[in-house]
């Protein structure tokens, strides 16, 4: 068997895995929240996430079996993130301030304008892929050494989810080449390597970690780390990954063509190109599996959206507001909204875009709002595939993953507001299944249709093609009609 552990920005989830056949033994999953201190900073505990690697690992163990038939480890996460260490032993270190999440904080936005001046935007384009942005992991790092001089001087290590992971079981600081590759501008996506100069420019006080492929051994359970987890010592771990190329890899998303669109608390696409491409309003990185390139887009929030929703109608379940959505029907009882409640990362790149609903009345009900939550992602991923297409990606086929993929509406209205077909797999548990199976790769060769066969495909109904098209008109004149009143009211 295999374990994955995926660290998200909800929950942590595990899942120990059948090697040979991909059949999911056991899951287990730990719920937590991140921290926002301020507007715009989003932040959580390194430490939590061991612990919660800890009792997941017990958990998996306890109930499926002893620890001596876990043949291989994988890790993944939410990112790319700033965790930053002051030194020491990688794997006793403790960490100095909190971890920077990823684009949803939005914190850097000085130190993106000022990068990008000094550095020049098409020079960081042309050298890593993307331009800086709230994913970008420099502009955070610039943020720290401006407004906390004291934790910079101390600052020696930089890590993500995924290498805290590595480097509590293994005593190893590694980090993936593609996690790497959303690291701007410290990383040239050409050459697959550190770029020293502006790695130097932004963060000298940082020792960078060796590369490594996500699928690559970075090492073994340490005794240390085998009493903590319950793991046998000597078990290979391997490097692992950002979650979303995890979650491609789950599927089997990673072949020229294809497209992985993830539905989660975010949502996040990931398309797989014969060539790399660029386009300054997506993120163009470098793969899970070395030689393949990637051009991404990512959400700054989708499930997030409705999870707040559901809040403030007092918790309902799932099921009853989705049912009340689907009698809502296509438009929303003439609502439509724009989905920045945390501002929006591609492809309009804009932390100060925030939550508009346009059309409300007093007749509008729950299910409405609801409704409107959903197409408004969905627009969300006409938009990013829209820019997907001009910057010359082939988009043959499509993979629909993640807890959003359950019900199917969802999953439906994406599919009738692009126009585009969407397979289900059988299993959409998502990241920590793809970090299982890059687990069996290490040591062995597992088959992913064998894995993780399609279970339905999702057909848009052509009858709404027009009223979708003729609402996505609006999707997108409503960002700019509105920008100058939001941008002021988020200032205030």
């Amino acid at each position: 068997m295999v374990i994955g552990v995926d660290i998200g920005t909800s929950s942590t989830k595990g899942v120990l895995v059948d090697r040979d056949s991909g059949a999911v033994v056991r899951t287990a999953v730990r719920e937590h929240t991140v921290s926002r201190p301020r507007p715009g900073h989003v932040e959580m505990d390194p430490r939590v996430w061991w612990a919660e690697f800890t009792g997941i690992t017990a958990e998996l163990l306890r109930t499926g079996g002893s620890n001596g038939a876990v043949g291989a480890v994988g890790v993944s996460g939410m990112g790319p993130c700033v965790a930053l260490t002051g030194g020491g032993e990688p794997g006793t270190e403790e960490p100095l301030r909190p971890a920077i999440l990823y684009g949803v904080d939005t914190r850097a936005t000085a130190q993106i304008a000022a990068l990008g001046e000094e550095l020049g935007e098409r020079a960081v384009l042309d050298r890593c892929g993307s331009l800086l942005s709230t994913q970008a992991v420099g502009p955070k790092l610039a943020w720290v050494a401006e407004h906390e001089p004291d934790i910079a001087a101390r600052a020696k290590r930089l890590y993500l989810p995924s290498s805290w992971l590595v480097s509590r079981l293994t005593g190893e600081y590694v980090l993936d080449h593609h996690s790497a590759s959303q690291s701007v501008p410290l990383y040239d996506s050409r050459e697959l390597e550190w770029y020293e100069p502006w790695a130097q420019r932004v963060a000298p006080w940082l020792d960078l970690p060796p590369l490594r492929w996500p699928g690559d051994v970075a090492g073994t359970v340490t005794a240390t780390a085998a009493r903590e987890t319950g793991l046998a010592a000597g078990t290979p771990v391997i490097t692992g990954t950002i979650d979303a190329w995890s979650e491609a890899v789950s599927v089997g998303a990673q072949r020229q063509g294809d497209l992985m669109i993830m539905y989660g608390t975010t949502m996040f696409l990931i398309a797989t190109t014969e060539r790399r491409l660029t386009m300054p309003s997506l993120w163009s990185t470098v793969g899970a599996y070395e030689g393949t390139r990637n051009l991404a887009g990512g959400m700054a929030t989708s499930g997030a959206v409705t999870e707040w929703l559901r809040g403030l109608f007092g918790g309902p379940a799932h099921a009853e507001l989705l049912a009340e959505a689907s009698r809502s029907g296509p438009g929303a009882g003439g609502l439509l909204m724009l989905p920045y409640f945390a501002g929006e990362r591609t492809p309009i790149a804009d932390p100060l875009a925030r939550g508009v609903i346009a059309g409300l009345t007093l007749e509008h009900t729950r299910g409405d709002l609801y409704r409107a939550a959903l197409e408004a992602t969905a627009h969300g991923v006409r938009h990013n595939i829209a820019a997907m297409r001009d910057a010359d990606a082939r988009l043959e086929r499509i993979v629909a993953v993640g807890g959003g993929t359950q019900g199917g509406l969802w999953t439906q209205i994406v599919s009738d507001v692009t126009g585009i077909e969407q397979e289900i797999p059988s299993v959409t548990i998502g990241a920590c299944y793809g970090a299982a199976l890059l687990a069996a790769g290490a040591i062995g060769a597992p088959d992913v249709a064998l894995w993780n066969p399609v279970r339905e495909i999702r057909v848009p109904d052509s009858a709404l093609r027009e009223r979708y098209d003729e609402l996505h008109r609006g999707y997108l004149d409503l960002y700019p009609a509105t920008k100058p009143v939001v941008h002021g009211l988020s200032a205030g």
